[in-house]
């Protein structure tokens, strides 16, 4: 591996899996991950706000679409023949108002690809069962809406996009006067007792306080068309990419095109010849690498052109490097020395030792890594095992969990979850996300031995397999 003054060899390390034995346990292929997982967006604020019309524009705009909608005011709990005869005290907008639990369970048929029948809720006899239920398929989108969605941290957790409609007080109030007199056959005194008992108490209280949690605040409402517009350009976004993208922010898969899906056709052939998948291999990896450069910070930079004119670009980063997971991490170094002329180039090494769960850990790094954004280098991500030891190294050896860059051809969902889970503040680049491991905990459909393939030493032992 050369001499360098600027690199260090650190020799090895006997590390036990305990250190991170949570994050270390082999992936199981998870029943949910049968189903295209829907996106879901919580749609809160205070009564009368405006959330049903934005609810319905953006049901509107997403018309190609598969869009439920799944109102918290079906989850109301039946009143008790006691709490019945003194209703006008009861108060509705309190979090316990709500059965949680019954929408928890609506929300994971649904994120199942089950279809459900949620109750209707009668405002005028106060119990759900009344009416018939309202049948609701499995969709693309699913809408939660509700005063107190954002309340309990489990149905949080399901959002993929969180809105808060935020409403001026006395508008809210008006329109809350006409709504419960004419859909709730109450009289304005008993509105207006109800909402300085019960409603602006629990829109201080238990409302407002959740407004830190979205993700997006939309003033005025279903009239802010700008601020819907933009959400739909962005559900519309993320409806196009994996299932895993939109729960890991962090995760970034390159755009499929025919010349790519082309040249991962051949790379995965297994009766590709060795000279055809390096070439086409080098191709995927570099357009991999130029993804992952573009993830990289830059400062602006002006420059004069031959025409004596000012362009306005940008500077790249100078403080960088990679760091390749031996052995198939070192088929990816070409590409990156072709994109980045004289970059440093550090190697790590992690290999079991027997059965008795440790590894066998090899180093060599740039001295002032922890200075540098890193390029972590491995074709294949599969369980994220190896992939977490050598990222735990690149941590403990100062490196910036943010400044870790993890580039790969194809990715298991058991890895990226893994990893992503483990250290949410890197990026994982990718090129395709492969269906799941099999029981040896080989990437499927996959591309076999990756370093052996590259580098030309399965020649004896290679089996071409018919697909069952």
């Amino acid at each position: 591996m050369g001499s360098n003054s600027e690199v260090h060899f650190s020799g090895f390390h006997m590390d036990c899996l305990e250190q991170r034995k949570a994050s270390m346990e082999q992936p199981t292929t998870s029943e949910d991950d049968l189903y295209k997982q829907p996106f879901i967006i919580g749609v809160a604020g205070g009564a009368a706000s405006g959330k049903t019309a934005v609810c319905d524009m953006i049901i509107q705009q997403l018309h190609d679409q598969r869009v439920v909608l799944v109102n918290q005011d079906s989850f109301y709990h039946n009143l008790t023949e006691e709490e019945l005869t003194r209703v006008q005290d009861y108060n509705f907008d309190h979090p316990e108002a709500f059965d949680t639990e019954q929408l928890l369970s609506v929300m994971d048929k649904l994120k199942r690809g089950q279809a459900v029948n949620i109750p209707k809720y009668d405002f005028k006899g106060y119990k759900s069962g009344v009416s018939p239920a309202r049948r609701v398929n499995p969709a693309d989108v699913i809408i939660l809406e509700g005063i107190l969605i954002f309340h309990d941290p489990r149905v949080r957790a399901l959002m993929n996009m969180k809105i808060f409609v935020d409403t001026d007080a006395d508008v809210r109030l008006a329109r809350r006067i006409r709504r419960d007199t004419a859909e709730k056959a109450r009289d304005i005194a008993t509105v207006l007792d109800q909402y300085s008992k019960f409603v602006k108490p629990a829109f201080d209280d238990f409302i407002l306080p959740t407004k830190k949690y979205a993700d997006i605040i939309i003033p005025r409402g279903g009239d802010n068309h700008v601020a819907i517009d933009l959400i739909v350009q962005h559900i519309r976004t993320k409806l196009g990419q994996h299932d895993l993208c939109k729960i890991y922010p962090n995760l970034y898969v390159i755009q499929s095109t025919f010349q790519m899906r082309g040249m991962h056709t051949l790379v995965r052939d297994a009766k590709t010849t060795k000279h055809d998948f390096v070439f086409y291999s080098d191709r995927l990896i570099r357009l991999v690498v130029e993804h992952g450069l573009g993830h990289l910070p830059f400062t602006e930079k002006q420059v004069i052109t031959p025409t004596g004119s000012v362009y306005s670009g940008v500077d790249f980063c100078k403080r960088l490097c990679g760091v390749s997971i031996i052995r198939s991490g070192e088929s990816m170094e070409n590409a990156l020395r072709a994109c980045c002329k004289g970059i440093k180039i550090g190697k790590i090494l992690i290999h079991r030792e027997g059965d008795n769960g440790q590894q066998l850990i090899y180093e060599k790094l740039p001295n002032d890594i922890s200075d540098r954004h890193v390029l972590l280098l491995d074709p294949i991500l599969g369980t994220g095992n190896s992939a977490v030891q050598a990222i735990s190294l690149l941590l403990r050896k100062g490196v910036p969990e943010s400044n870790i860059i993890f580039l790969n051809l194809i990715s298991a969902p058991q890895g990226v979850h893994v990893v992503c889970k483990s250290f949410p503040r890197i990026k994982i680049v990718t090129s395709e996300i492969d269906i799941g491991l099999n029981e040896d905990f080989r990437v499927i459909p996959g591309m076999g031995e990756f370093g052996d393939r590259y580098f030309g030493t399965d020649d004896d032992d290679m089996q071409v397999v018919a697909p069952s």
